[in-house]
């Protein structure tokens, strides 16, 4: 598991950014922090280390009493959004600490978490990538069907995990090994390279990368 603290942000959308050979670069935008450090949680009370961050300021008066105590405790205001990082050394944060997108420079390797778009109920053709039925040959009203289940006398039943139309998408999406384009600490943003999941003003995590990939992305 990934023990480095890592930032929670806010996708903005994508650009491209050219470089001196004229070459172009896909690049997403993310407003990362500043976050504040909202609680300490360590091995004696809580049986495991983490720091929890709170991102986005919020109205005191949309706070019920039990969050805000929560709030007062770390000595800042309401935020909207609080996620936990799993960090070693807890105690070089102070509560009310500001984490700033500074935590990262350009050439860093990182992984993003994000809640990918939801797709509604879709078929098997849009799910899962089936190529569907033949479009001759007799095949009839049955060219995005997903074909047989299973069979009747054995295994007599269908099997748990198959391929089938449903929900698609609004899922808790990781990609590793994105590389960090470009940082500019004084409007909080960080350029990252290529796609990440989720829709424009979705929430993101941003963590060092667990595993260090050198096929990862190509040089910037």
């Amino acid at each position: 598991m990934n023990r480095t603290l890592g930032i929670i942000g806010r996708k903005l959308g994508m650009t491209q950014v050219f470089l001196e050979d004229g070459s172009a670069v896909p690049v997403t935008i993310v407003e990362a922090g500043p976050c504040r450090v909202i609680q300490k949680k360590t091995k004696e009370k809580d049986g495991y280390e983490a720091i929890q961050l709170g991102f986005l300021p919020k109205n005191s008066q949309r706070v019920n009493k039990p969050l805000s105590g929560h709030f007062k405790k770390a000595g800042t205001g309401p935020y909207s959004y609080t996620r936990e990082f799993r960090v070693e050394g807890v105690e070089k944060f102070e509560l009310g600490q500001e984490i700033t997108v500074n935590l990262f420079k350009a050439g860093d390797v990182v992984d993003v978490t994000g809640l990918s778009k939801g797709r509604g109920f879709t078929g098997v053709i849009k799910r899962h990538g089936f190529h569907g039925s033949p479009g001759s040959h007799g095949t009839h009203e049955y060219f995005r069907h997903g074909g047989s289940v299973g069979s009747a006398t054995y295994p007599h039943h269908v099997f748990k995990g198959l391929k089938m139309p449903g929900h698609h998408g609004n899922q808790r999406v990781t990609i590793q090994n994105i590389k960090v384009f470009d940082v500019k600490e004084d409007q909080n943003l960080i350029l990252l390279r290529g796609g990440i999941p989720g829709s424009r003003n979705g929430l993101i995590l941003i963590r060092g990368a667990t595993k260090k990939s050198k096929r990862a992305n190509p040089s910037a």
